[in-house]
């Protein structure tokens, strides 16, 4: 159990599983940002722009609920069956917008990355055969 104990410590602080925490903990919140920007702002917008359309509350009717009269009181049997497409539609422009904005963060963390440069090779210079039958042909002709 102690073996256990200690791996499991070990991978627990590891630098990587750390910047992964606090990256899930970022994201919920950024989400969080996201979609208030997107419930408060852009389809309060978009439905200025329809004529006061509120997709939020959009949704179609699949099937009617069912109600019983019981002692006078009117009790639903069966709820109505309801497709809220208008949420759907909020969902995906949460998506698309928090798409766009880590699209947008990785493009200007890469520009600010250094691009190496490519080393320069030196010239080749001869081999060592090459040099030896030069010295050879020095030492003939002398």
């Amino acid at each position: 159990m102690k073996k256990f104990l200690k791996e499991f410590k070990e991978f627990a602080m590891k630098g990587n599983v750390v910047d992964m925490a606090v990256g899930v903990i970022i994201g919920g919140a950024f989400g969080k940002i996201v979609t208030s920007l997107v419930n408060d702002i852009i389809m309060p917008a978009i439905g200025f722009f329809t004529g006061g359309i509120s997709f939020s509350e959009k949704a179609w009717v699949l099937k009617d609920a069912v109600t019983e009269v019981v002692d006078g009181a009117e009790v639903v049997v069966t709820p109505e069956l309801v497709m809220t497409w208008g949420a759907f539609v909020q969902s995906i422009l949460d998506f698309v917008i928090i798409a766009l904005c880590i699209f947008m963060s990785i493009k200007f963390l890469n520009g600010l990355k250094k691009q190496p440069e490519p080393e320069v090779e030196a010239p080749a210079g001869p081999t060592q055969e090459e040099l030896l039958a030069e010295i050879r042909d020095l030492l003939k002709n002398k």
